[in-house]
Protein backbone atom coordinates (compact mmCIF):
# COMPACT_ATOMS: atom_id res chain seq x y z
CA UNK A 1 0.00 0.00 0.00
CA UNK A 2 1.12 3.41 -0.87
CA UNK A 3 1.00 6.16 1.40
CA UNK A 4 -0.79 9.07 0.99
CA UNK A 5 1.12 12.26 1.71
CA UNK A 6 -1.65 14.52 1.51
CA UNK A 7 -4.88 12.90 2.50
CA UNK A 8 -8.11 14.62 1.60
CA UNK A 9 -11.70 13.34 3.62
CA UNK A 10 -14.86 14.51 2.34
CA UNK A 11 -17.90 14.36 5.04
CA UNK A 12 -21.54 15.21 3.61
CA UNK A 13 -23.75 16.45 6.42
CA UNK A 14 -27.49 16.28 6.07
CA UNK A 15 -29.67 19.61 7.02
CA UNK A 16 -29.66 20.78 10.85
CA UNK A 17 -27.50 22.42 13.14
CA UNK A 18 -27.31 19.44 15.51
CA UNK A 19 -25.81 17.61 12.71
CA UNK A 20 -23.83 20.13 11.41
CA UNK A 21 -22.06 21.87 14.25
CA UNK A 22 -20.22 18.29 15.58
CA UNK A 23 -19.28 17.24 11.81
CA UNK A 24 -17.36 20.43 11.94
CA UNK A 25 -16.05 19.36 15.07
CA UNK A 26 -15.12 16.02 14.26
CA UNK A 27 -13.08 17.30 11.28
CA UNK A 28 -11.87 20.22 13.60
CA UNK A 29 -9.99 17.26 15.51
CA UNK A 30 -8.97 15.43 12.24
CA UNK A 31 -6.92 17.82 10.98
CA UNK A 32 -5.32 18.99 14.50
CA UNK A 33 -4.63 15.18 15.17
CA UNK A 34 -2.28 14.80 11.75
CA UNK A 35 -1.87 18.49 10.41
CA UNK A 36 -1.50 16.58 6.85
CA UNK A 37 -5.24 16.28 6.70
CA UNK A 38 -7.88 18.41 5.02
CA UNK A 39 -11.26 18.03 4.56
CA UNK A 40 -14.46 19.28 2.59
CA UNK A 41 -17.67 19.06 4.70
CA UNK A 42 -20.44 18.96 2.07
CA UNK A 43 -23.53 20.42 2.97
CA UNK A 44 -27.24 21.33 1.97
CA UNK A 45 -28.98 24.36 1.56
CA UNK A 46 -32.59 23.21 1.52
CA UNK A 47 -34.06 23.48 4.53
CA UNK A 48 -32.90 26.41 7.02
CA UNK A 49 -31.84 24.80 9.88
CA UNK A 50 -32.19 26.43 13.23
CA UNK A 51 -28.46 27.83 15.44
CA UNK A 52 -27.59 30.50 12.90
CA UNK A 53 -25.96 32.39 15.60
CA UNK A 54 -23.62 29.32 16.34
CA UNK A 55 -23.11 27.46 13.42
CA UNK A 56 -21.80 31.09 11.78
CA UNK A 57 -19.31 31.50 14.42
CA UNK A 58 -18.03 28.01 13.95
CA UNK A 59 -17.80 28.69 10.22
CA UNK A 60 -15.99 32.12 10.95
CA UNK A 61 -13.11 29.65 13.45
CA UNK A 62 -12.43 26.38 11.12
CA UNK A 63 -8.89 26.70 10.37
CA UNK A 64 -8.07 26.49 6.30
CA UNK A 65 -7.54 22.99 6.27
CA UNK A 66 -11.19 22.80 6.39
CA UNK A 67 -13.23 24.20 3.81
CA UNK A 68 -17.08 23.69 2.94
CA UNK A 69 -19.09 23.46 -0.21
CA UNK A 70 -22.99 23.74 -0.25
CA UNK A 71 -25.24 21.83 -2.50
CA UNK A 72 -27.61 23.65 -4.20
CA UNK A 73 -31.01 24.04 -3.00
CA UNK A 74 -33.58 20.56 -4.12
CA UNK A 75 -37.55 21.07 -4.13
CA UNK A 76 -39.90 20.55 -1.28
CA UNK A 77 -42.51 21.95 -1.76
CA UNK A 78 -44.55 18.95 -2.76
CA UNK A 79 -44.31 17.18 0.80
CA UNK A 80 -47.25 19.69 1.76
CA UNK A 81 -49.04 16.15 4.14
CA UNK A 82 -49.98 17.31 7.69
CA UNK A 83 -47.90 14.42 9.35
CA UNK A 84 -44.85 14.83 7.42
CA UNK A 85 -42.20 14.04 10.07
CA UNK A 86 -38.85 16.07 9.83
CA UNK A 87 -36.91 12.49 8.71
CA UNK A 88 -39.32 12.85 5.66
CA UNK A 89 -37.93 16.03 4.73
CA UNK A 90 -34.38 15.45 5.76
CA UNK A 91 -34.13 12.18 3.88
CA UNK A 92 -36.09 13.36 0.65
CA UNK A 93 -33.60 16.82 0.73
CA UNK A 94 -30.82 14.15 1.23
CA UNK A 95 -32.07 11.83 -1.98
CA UNK A 96 -33.04 14.48 -4.55
CA UNK A 97 -29.84 16.33 -3.79
CA UNK A 98 -27.64 12.71 -4.41
CA UNK A 99 -27.06 13.87 -8.74
CA UNK A 100 -25.40 16.91 -7.25
CA UNK A 101 -23.24 15.13 -4.31
CA UNK A 102 -22.49 12.64 -7.13
CA UNK A 103 -21.08 15.80 -9.52
CA UNK A 104 -19.37 17.59 -6.50
CA UNK A 105 -17.67 14.25 -5.08
CA UNK A 106 -16.58 13.39 -8.83
CA UNK A 107 -15.41 17.09 -8.90
CA UNK A 108 -13.80 16.85 -6.01
CA UNK A 109 -11.77 13.17 -7.07
CA UNK A 110 -11.42 15.11 -10.51
CA UNK A 111 -8.63 17.63 -8.62
CA UNK A 112 -7.44 15.63 -5.86
CA UNK A 113 -7.09 12.13 -7.65
CA UNK A 114 -5.68 9.81 -5.07
CA UNK A 115 -5.32 12.48 -2.34
CA UNK A 116 -9.15 11.99 -1.52
CA UNK A 117 -8.37 8.82 0.56
CA UNK A 118 -12.34 8.62 2.00
CA UNK A 119 -16.26 9.51 2.48
CA UNK A 120 -18.14 9.54 5.43
CA UNK A 121 -21.85 10.72 5.32
CA UNK A 122 -24.04 11.47 8.21
CA UNK A 123 -26.23 9.01 9.32
CA UNK A 124 -29.37 9.90 6.78
CA UNK A 125 -27.13 10.26 4.16
CA UNK A 126 -26.20 7.05 3.94
CA UNK A 127 -28.08 6.93 0.57
CA UNK A 128 -24.66 8.48 -0.80
CA UNK A 129 -22.53 5.63 0.45
CA UNK A 130 -22.58 3.51 -3.36
CA UNK A 131 -21.75 7.09 -4.83
CA UNK A 132 -18.26 6.77 -3.05
CA UNK A 133 -18.32 3.36 -3.58
CA UNK A 134 -18.50 4.33 -7.94
CA UNK A 135 -15.78 6.71 -7.46
CA UNK A 136 -13.50 3.87 -5.60
CA UNK A 137 -13.51 5.49 -2.31
CA UNK A 138 -13.53 4.03 0.95
CA UNK A 139 -17.15 4.78 2.58
CA UNK A 140 -18.22 5.19 6.15
CA UNK A 141 -20.89 7.08 8.05
CA UNK A 142 -20.06 9.76 10.80
CA UNK A 143 -22.59 8.43 13.58
CA UNK A 144 -23.29 11.92 15.38
CA UNK A 145 -25.78 10.18 18.46
CA UNK A 146 -24.94 7.33 20.66
CA UNK A 147 -23.90 3.90 19.76
CA UNK A 148 -27.41 2.69 21.15
CA UNK A 149 -29.05 4.83 18.41
CA UNK A 150 -27.22 3.14 16.25
CA UNK A 151 -27.90 0.27 17.59
CA UNK A 152 -31.83 0.57 17.33
CA UNK A 153 -31.10 1.51 13.59
CA UNK A 154 -29.01 -1.02 12.32
CA UNK A 155 -31.55 -3.53 14.15
CA UNK A 156 -34.70 -1.64 12.96
CA UNK A 157 -34.85 -3.82 9.60
CA UNK A 158 -35.14 -7.22 11.43
CA UNK A 159 -37.52 -5.79 13.97
CA UNK A 160 -39.62 -4.14 10.99
CA UNK A 161 -39.44 -8.04 9.75
CA UNK A 162 -40.48 -9.70 12.83
CA UNK A 163 -42.88 -7.43 13.76
CA UNK A 164 -46.19 -6.09 12.81
CA UNK A 165 -47.86 -4.06 16.36
CA UNK A 166 -46.90 -0.72 17.02
CA UNK A 167 -43.83 -1.04 19.01
CA UNK A 168 -45.04 0.65 21.71
CA UNK A 169 -47.20 -2.42 22.33
CA UNK A 170 -44.18 -4.82 21.97
CA UNK A 171 -44.70 -7.30 24.89
CA UNK A 172 -40.84 -7.52 26.10
CA UNK A 173 -38.57 -5.17 25.70
CA UNK A 174 -35.93 -4.65 23.04
CA UNK A 175 -32.47 -5.78 23.54
CA UNK A 176 -29.94 -4.19 21.91
CA UNK A 177 -26.51 -5.35 22.24
CA UNK A 178 -24.36 -4.25 25.27
CA UNK A 179 -27.51 -1.68 26.22
CA UNK A 180 -30.23 -1.60 28.64
CA UNK A 181 -33.24 -2.91 27.23
CA UNK A 182 -35.71 -0.69 25.89
CA UNK A 183 -39.48 -0.81 26.11
CA UNK A 184 -40.94 -0.07 22.70
CA UNK A 185 -42.35 2.92 23.16
CA UNK A 186 -38.39 4.36 24.46
CA UNK A 187 -37.48 3.50 20.27
CA UNK A 188 -36.79 6.07 17.99
CA UNK A 189 -39.85 8.61 17.58
CA UNK A 190 -39.60 8.09 14.15
CA UNK A 191 -40.25 4.29 14.06
CA UNK A 192 -43.36 4.62 16.90
CA UNK A 193 -46.58 4.91 13.57
CA UNK A 194 -45.33 2.51 11.29
CA UNK A 195 -48.00 4.18 9.14
CA UNK A 196 -46.19 7.88 8.62
CA UNK A 197 -44.16 7.58 5.57
CA UNK A 198 -40.75 8.49 7.98
CA UNK A 199 -40.96 5.04 9.04
CA UNK A 200 -40.13 3.23 5.51
CA UNK A 201 -37.30 6.16 5.14
CA UNK A 202 -35.45 5.34 8.15
CA UNK A 203 -36.05 1.58 7.46
CA UNK A 204 -34.41 2.02 4.14
CA UNK A 205 -31.82 4.23 5.50
CA UNK A 206 -30.89 1.38 8.27
CA UNK A 207 -30.18 -0.76 5.34
CA UNK A 208 -27.45 1.85 3.61
CA UNK A 209 -25.76 1.59 6.71
CA UNK A 210 -24.44 -2.41 6.31
CA UNK A 211 -22.61 -0.48 3.13
CA UNK A 212 -20.32 0.92 5.40
CA UNK A 213 -16.55 0.20 5.75
CA UNK A 214 -16.87 1.55 8.64
CA UNK A 215 -19.21 3.45 11.82
CA UNK A 216 -17.86 6.31 13.45
CA UNK A 217 -20.08 7.42 16.58
CA UNK A 218 -19.81 10.78 18.24
CA UNK A 219 -19.37 8.10 22.07
CA UNK A 220 -16.50 7.22 24.78
CA UNK A 221 -15.83 4.38 26.61
CA UNK A 222 -17.03 5.35 29.62
CA UNK A 223 -20.41 6.25 28.21
CA UNK A 224 -20.82 2.67 26.36
CA UNK A 225 -18.15 0.83 27.39
CA UNK A 226 -20.59 -2.62 27.42
CA UNK A 227 -22.03 -1.67 23.65
CA UNK A 228 -18.76 -0.76 22.76
CA UNK A 229 -17.47 -4.27 23.70
CA UNK A 230 -20.48 -5.87 22.45
CA UNK A 231 -20.55 -4.35 18.89
CA UNK A 232 -16.71 -5.31 18.62
CA UNK A 233 -17.75 -8.86 19.02
CA UNK A 234 -20.55 -8.38 16.35
CA UNK A 235 -17.85 -6.99 13.88
CA UNK A 236 -15.09 -9.98 14.39
CA UNK A 237 -18.58 -12.28 13.31
CA UNK A 238 -19.36 -9.69 10.35
CA UNK A 239 -22.72 -9.10 11.36
CA UNK A 240 -21.94 -5.26 11.40
CA UNK A 241 -19.26 -3.06 10.16
CA UNK A 242 -16.46 -1.52 12.57
CA UNK A 243 -17.30 1.04 14.77
CA UNK A 244 -14.87 3.49 16.18
CA UNK A 245 -16.01 5.52 19.31
CA UNK A 246 -14.05 8.46 18.63
CA UNK A 247 -15.91 11.02 20.79
CA UNK A 248 -17.14 13.25 22.08
CA UNK A 249 -16.77 16.04 19.84
CA UNK A 250 -17.80 19.68 21.19
CA UNK A 251 -17.05 22.85 20.75
CA UNK A 252 -14.34 24.31 23.00
CA UNK A 253 -15.70 27.89 24.99
CA UNK A 254 -15.13 31.05 23.50
CA UNK A 255 -13.89 34.02 25.40
CA UNK A 256 -16.76 36.14 22.86
CA UNK A 257 -19.61 34.45 25.16
CA UNK A 258 -18.24 36.78 28.31
CA UNK A 259 -20.46 39.33 26.78
CA UNK A 260 -23.38 37.83 26.22
CA UNK A 261 -26.20 39.00 28.48
CA UNK A 262 -26.61 35.61 30.33
CA UNK A 263 -22.78 35.17 31.08
CA UNK A 264 -22.71 38.38 32.66
CA UNK A 265 -25.90 37.80 34.97
CA UNK A 266 -24.33 34.50 36.05
CA UNK A 267 -20.95 36.21 36.87
CA UNK A 268 -23.39 37.84 39.95
CA UNK A 269 -24.59 34.45 41.25
CA UNK A 270 -23.42 32.08 43.64
CA UNK A 271 -21.13 28.78 42.46
CA UNK A 272 -23.46 25.97 41.33
CA UNK A 273 -26.99 27.82 42.25
CA UNK A 274 -28.69 28.12 38.45
CA UNK A 275 -30.66 25.81 37.05
CA UNK A 276 -29.65 26.17 33.17
CA UNK A 277 -33.28 25.20 31.21
CA UNK A 278 -33.09 24.41 27.31
CA UNK A 279 -34.86 21.99 24.98
CA UNK A 280 -32.32 22.70 22.28
CA UNK A 281 -32.00 24.29 19.18
CA UNK A 282 -35.04 22.55 17.78
CA UNK A 283 -37.37 21.30 20.94
CA UNK A 284 -40.77 22.72 21.42
CA UNK A 285 -43.39 22.77 24.24
CA UNK A 286 -46.96 22.83 24.46
CA UNK A 287 -48.73 26.31 25.15
CA UNK A 288 -50.24 24.37 28.43
CA UNK A 289 -46.70 22.44 29.25
CA UNK A 290 -44.53 26.20 29.02
CA UNK A 291 -47.19 27.45 31.53
CA UNK A 292 -46.72 24.52 33.93
CA UNK A 293 -42.96 24.83 33.47
CA UNK A 294 -42.53 28.35 34.28
CA UNK A 295 -44.86 27.92 37.24
CA UNK A 296 -42.69 24.95 38.73
CA UNK A 297 -39.74 27.03 38.15
CA UNK A 298 -41.43 29.48 40.13
CA UNK A 299 -42.64 27.35 42.78
CA UNK A 300 -39.21 25.51 43.10
CA UNK A 301 -37.44 28.91 44.43
CA UNK A 302 -34.36 27.72 42.64
CA UNK A 303 -32.47 30.23 40.46
CA UNK A 304 -32.74 29.37 36.57
CA UNK A 305 -31.66 30.42 33.49
CA UNK A 306 -34.32 29.21 30.50
CA UNK A 307 -34.14 29.96 26.94
CA UNK A 308 -37.48 30.27 26.38
CA UNK A 309 -38.68 28.70 22.49
CA UNK A 310 -41.87 29.56 20.41
CA UNK A 311 -44.39 26.83 22.04
CA UNK A 312 -46.07 24.11 19.21
CA UNK A 313 -49.48 22.02 20.60
CA UNK A 314 -48.79 20.07 17.53
CA UNK A 315 -45.00 19.04 16.85
CA UNK A 316 -41.93 19.34 19.54
CA UNK A 317 -39.56 19.61 17.07
CA UNK A 318 -41.41 22.48 15.52
CA UNK A 319 -38.15 24.65 15.88
CA UNK A 320 -35.98 22.30 14.16
CA UNK A 321 -36.64 24.40 11.07
CA UNK A 322 -37.04 28.27 11.93
CA UNK A 323 -38.73 30.12 9.25
CA UNK A 324 -39.30 33.75 9.31
CA UNK A 325 -42.77 33.54 11.00
CA UNK A 326 -40.69 32.13 13.71
CA UNK A 327 -38.52 34.79 13.80
CA UNK A 328 -41.51 37.46 14.34
CA UNK A 329 -42.63 35.93 17.41
CA UNK A 330 -41.45 36.76 20.74
CA UNK A 331 -41.23 33.46 22.64
CA UNK A 332 -41.75 35.31 26.10
CA UNK A 333 -44.79 36.71 25.34
CA UNK A 334 -46.35 33.28 25.64
CA UNK A 335 -45.06 33.44 29.42
CA UNK A 336 -47.46 33.60 32.20
CA UNK A 337 -48.66 37.18 33.29
CA UNK A 338 -46.48 38.44 35.72
CA UNK A 339 -43.81 35.42 35.69
CA UNK A 340 -40.90 37.51 34.97
CA UNK A 341 -41.93 40.64 37.18
CA UNK A 342 -42.04 38.02 40.09
CA UNK A 343 -38.79 36.14 38.91
CA UNK A 344 -37.11 39.50 38.65
CA UNK A 345 -33.61 38.83 39.89
CA UNK A 346 -33.87 34.85 40.77
CA UNK A 347 -34.33 34.07 37.63
CA UNK A 348 -33.78 35.27 33.67
CA UNK A 349 -35.98 34.09 30.51
CA UNK A 350 -34.27 34.76 27.18
CA UNK A 351 -35.44 34.14 23.50
CA UNK A 352 -34.40 31.44 21.33
CA UNK A 353 -30.56 31.51 21.76
CA UNK A 354 -27.64 31.25 24.35
CA UNK A 355 -24.06 30.52 23.73
CA UNK A 356 -24.92 26.85 25.62
CA UNK A 357 -21.43 25.44 25.80
CA UNK A 358 -20.11 28.87 27.72
CA UNK A 359 -23.59 28.38 29.72
CA UNK A 360 -22.64 24.98 31.13
CA UNK A 361 -19.29 25.59 31.93
CA UNK A 362 -20.08 28.27 33.86
CA UNK A 363 -19.40 28.54 37.62
CA UNK A 364 -22.51 29.20 38.28
CA UNK A 365 -24.80 26.27 36.49
CA UNK A 366 -25.28 23.61 38.69
CA UNK A 367 -28.12 21.70 36.72
CA UNK A 368 -29.22 21.26 33.22
CA UNK A 369 -33.37 20.64 32.09
CA UNK A 370 -32.52 18.98 28.51
CA UNK A 371 -34.46 17.48 25.60
CA UNK A 372 -31.68 14.73 25.89
CA UNK A 373 -29.92 15.54 22.45
CA UNK A 374 -27.03 13.89 22.26
CA UNK A 375 -24.74 16.97 21.13
CA UNK A 376 -26.47 18.97 24.43
CA UNK A 377 -25.63 15.55 26.41
CA UNK A 378 -22.07 15.51 25.53
CA UNK A 379 -21.66 18.98 26.33
CA UNK A 380 -23.11 18.70 29.96
CA UNK A 381 -21.27 15.83 30.62
CA UNK A 382 -17.95 17.76 29.20
CA UNK A 383 -18.83 20.58 31.75
CA UNK A 384 -19.67 18.19 34.71
CA UNK A 385 -23.42 19.14 35.12
CA UNK A 386 -26.06 16.52 36.31
CA UNK A 387 -29.67 16.64 34.15
CA UNK A 388 -33.33 16.51 34.31
CA UNK A 389 -34.32 14.78 31.31
CA UNK A 390 -37.12 15.93 29.02
CA UNK A 391 -36.67 13.93 26.49
CA UNK A 392 -38.81 15.22 23.40
CA UNK A 393 -38.17 13.77 19.80
CA UNK A 394 -35.61 11.62 17.95
CA UNK A 395 -33.60 9.72 19.83
CA UNK A 396 -34.27 11.22 22.56
CA UNK A 397 -36.08 8.76 24.68
CA UNK A 398 -33.70 6.33 24.49
CA UNK A 399 -30.88 8.54 25.55
CA UNK A 400 -33.09 9.58 28.65
CA UNK A 401 -32.99 5.83 29.74
CA UNK A 402 -29.49 5.69 29.35
CA UNK A 403 -28.66 8.56 31.21
CA UNK A 404 -31.49 7.61 34.02
CA UNK A 405 -31.14 3.83 34.33
CA UNK A 406 -27.32 2.62 33.08
CA UNK A 407 -25.62 5.84 33.65
CA UNK A 408 -26.88 7.76 36.57
CA UNK A 409 -26.20 11.03 35.96
CA UNK A 410 -29.80 12.12 34.99
CA UNK A 411 -33.12 12.63 37.03
CA UNK A 412 -36.77 12.47 35.22
CA UNK A 413 -40.01 14.10 35.90
CA UNK A 414 -43.12 11.62 36.01
CA UNK A 415 -45.68 12.14 32.92
CA UNK A 416 -48.94 12.65 32.94
CA UNK A 417 -50.97 9.94 30.72
CA UNK A 418 -51.90 12.92 28.73
CA UNK A 419 -48.07 13.99 28.49
CA UNK A 420 -48.31 16.58 30.81
CA UNK A 421 -45.19 17.53 33.36
CA UNK A 422 -47.46 19.12 35.97
CA UNK A 423 -46.35 22.71 37.73
CA UNK A 424 -45.45 20.17 41.06
CA UNK A 425 -43.41 17.72 39.40
CA UNK A 426 -41.13 20.18 38.03
CA UNK A 427 -40.59 21.91 41.18
CA UNK A 428 -39.95 18.70 42.64
CA UNK A 429 -37.55 16.89 40.34
CA UNK A 430 -36.04 20.82 40.33
CA UNK A 431 -35.23 21.18 43.64
CA UNK A 432 -33.93 17.39 43.89
CA UNK A 433 -31.42 18.16 41.18
CA UNK A 434 -30.46 21.08 42.97
CA UNK A 435 -30.36 20.53 46.92
CA UNK A 436 -31.47 16.77 47.40
CA UNK A 437 -29.61 13.74 47.75
CA UNK A 438 -30.63 12.08 44.51
CA UNK A 439 -29.40 15.30 42.97
CA UNK A 440 -26.16 15.21 44.43
CA UNK A 441 -25.71 11.62 43.59
CA UNK A 442 -25.76 12.51 40.03
CA UNK A 443 -23.71 15.26 39.91
CA UNK A 444 -20.63 13.24 41.57
CA UNK A 445 -21.44 10.97 38.74
CA UNK A 446 -21.69 13.40 36.50
CA UNK A 447 -18.21 14.95 37.54
CA UNK A 448 -16.50 10.88 37.33
CA UNK A 449 -18.03 11.09 33.57
CA UNK A 450 -16.54 14.09 32.83
CA UNK A 451 -13.19 13.03 33.98
CA UNK A 452 -13.32 10.16 31.59
CA UNK A 453 -14.59 11.95 28.79
CA UNK A 454 -11.45 14.04 29.06
CA UNK A 455 -9.34 10.99 29.65
CA UNK A 456 -10.54 9.58 26.38
CA UNK A 457 -8.91 12.10 24.47
CA UNK A 458 -5.72 12.06 26.28
CA UNK A 459 -2.80 10.46 23.87
CA UNK A 460 -3.38 7.18 25.15
CA UNK A 461 -7.03 7.56 25.81
CA UNK A 462 -9.69 5.31 23.97
CA UNK A 463 -11.13 7.80 21.67
CA UNK A 464 -7.62 9.14 20.35
CA UNK A 465 -6.48 5.80 19.65
CA UNK A 466 -9.92 4.95 18.06
CA UNK A 467 -8.84 8.09 15.86
CA UNK A 468 -5.65 6.95 15.33
CA UNK A 469 -6.49 3.73 13.93
CA UNK A 470 -8.50 5.40 11.36
CA UNK A 471 -6.43 7.59 10.37
CA UNK A 472 -4.02 5.02 9.69
CA UNK A 473 -6.29 3.48 7.52
CA UNK A 474 -7.26 6.46 5.41
CA UNK A 475 -3.80 7.06 5.28
CA UNK A 476 -2.81 4.70 2.64
CA UNK A 477 -4.94 4.22 -0.80
CA UNK A 478 -7.07 1.38 -1.64
CA UNK A 479 -7.44 0.22 1.92
CA UNK A 480 -10.41 1.97 3.54
CA UNK A 481 -11.52 -1.56 5.37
Amino acid sequence: MIKTKNPHVVLLACPGAGHVLPMMEFARRLTEHDHNFTVTIITHTSLSSSGVKSSSSILDSLPSSISIATLPAVPLDDLTSADARIETFIITAVKRALPHVRDLLAAIVGERGDDVVAFAADMFCSWALPIAADLGLPKYILFLPNLMALASILQLPELDAATTCAYRDLPEPVRLPGCVPLRGADLFDTVQDRSNEAYGHLVETARHHLLADGILVNTFDEMEHDAISAFRELADKGVYPPVYPVGPFFRPCSSEAAEHICSRWLDEQPEASVLYVCFGSGGALSVTQTAELAAGLEASGQRFLWVVHLPSDKDSSAGYFSSDGHVAQDPLSYLPEGFLTRTNGRGLAVPTWVPQVEILNHPAVGGFVSHCGWNSTLESVTAGVPTVVWPLFAEQRMNAVMLEERVGIALRPKVREDGLVTRAEVAAVVKELMVGEKGASARSKTKELQMSAAKAWAPDGPSHKALEAIIGKWKFTNNGV
